[in-house]
């Protein structure tokens, strides 16, 4: 029997590619919960819609509602039947937290909060999957890698929302029985991101002739990220979700505790200095930058972030395309869809 699926925050970034990657390979019915932010788009979900050059349409379907309200019952009998929740929807911007912690606290607390009380009425959910962030584990020094039951070290507002929704899973699993997945996520790129995330942001500055800054710590060396494409941070869900059944002893052997939880990172360890000029060069353009070590918008940027991914391999789950070429085709998109950086 066809599954039925519910993606928050499916007009985001990286839940339009989770949508894309049902749609290729999955016959599953969609429906997507999104309040339609700032940054999210409904031309993400017309475009991967229009590239499938199939009937997709006609799975997928659209329901409007703000997680910070429970679930009404009308949008309640629309989604009683579904077998999997995939929660991506979230505030993510870690300057905008730090501006307005409120906000996260709604959305990511709040929200998740909401979203578990409805799973409970669910008869038919089979697993609730929880998108989470390196952030909850704070910067790592060195080659230091996290692993998924490691301690947590949040250093911002955005990454204290995600840990303390994180125990929300854990302890709705733990009290009433919803099988869960919890995943953790690097830095993520791609077609279709926001604007204000600093790759397709960098690519607006170089191609606007505007200078670019450059976090660095105190020593003035440039921090960096562990990049991976959100075409493999969707591969990696939908791997998880198929395959959560049968790796679930193999699983629960490692990790000795509920629920599952998984890293999901790139290999490819990226100074913030090293993308702009990769970025620069791709163009083909002259940019200009300022290394900086005290942003008073952002006054704790974290120098690092490591996730150990050795269970998700283990399990065969593991997808990473070569950042290089990823970045490549990333930038062109952008010269030829500057829509999207206005």
């Amino acid at each position: 029997m066809t599954k039925r699926v519910l993606v928050t925050g499916g007009a985001g970034f990286i839940g339009h590619q989770v949508i894309n990657e049902i749609l290729h390979n999955t016959d599953w019915n969609i429906f997507i919960l999104d309040r339609l932010s700032y940054s999210g788009n409904l031309k993400r979900i017309d475009d991967v819609i229009n590239e499938t050059k199939t009937q997709s349409s006609k799975r997928v379907e659209f329901v409007f509602h703000d997680l910070r309200s429970t679930i009404n019952n009308e949008n309640f009998e629309k989604l009683k039947n579904i077998n999997y929740l995939i929660h991506i929807g979230a505030s993510s911007h870690v300057t905008n937290s730090i501006k307005n912690p409120e906000i996260f606290l709604q959305d990511n607390i709040i929200g998740t909060f909401n979203l578990l009380e409805f799973s409970r009425k669910l008869e038919k959910l089979e697993l609730f999957y929880y998108f989470s962030t390196d952030e909850v584990f704070g910067p790592s020094s060195g080659n230091q890698k996290f692993l998924e039951w490691d301690r947590y070290n949040s250093k911002n507002p955005y990454s204290a929302t995600k840990a303390a929704a994180e125990e929300l899973v854990i302890a709705y699993q733990n009290s009433f029985n919803i099988n869960a997945i919890i995943s953790h996520c690097s830095n993520v790129y791609g077609i279709r991101q926001h604007k204000e995330k600093f790759i397709p942001n960098t690519i607006w500055k170089i191609l606007n002739k505007k200078e670019i800054m450059v976090h660095t710590n105190k020593d003035g060396v440039s921090g960096s990220r562990y990049y991976i494409h959100n075409e493999d941070v969707a591969k990696s869900v939908i791997y998880l979700i198929n395959n959560f059944k049968n790796n679930y002893l193999k699983v629960q052997e490692i990790q000795k505790t509920l629920p599952n939880k998984f890293n999901i990172s790139g290999n490819s360890l990226i100074s913030n200095l090293e993308i702009v000029e990769k970025i620069g060069a791709i163009l083909n353009k002259r940019f200009s930058y300022t290394l900086i070590s005290k942003d008073p918008h952002r006054p704790s940027h974290d120098f690092k972030y490591g996730l150990d991914t050795s269970l998700l391999e283990s399990i065969g789950g593991k997808f990473d395309q070569n950042f290089d070429n990823g970045l490549e085709k990333v930038v062109k998109w952008y010269v030829k869809n500057t829509f999207w950086l206005n």
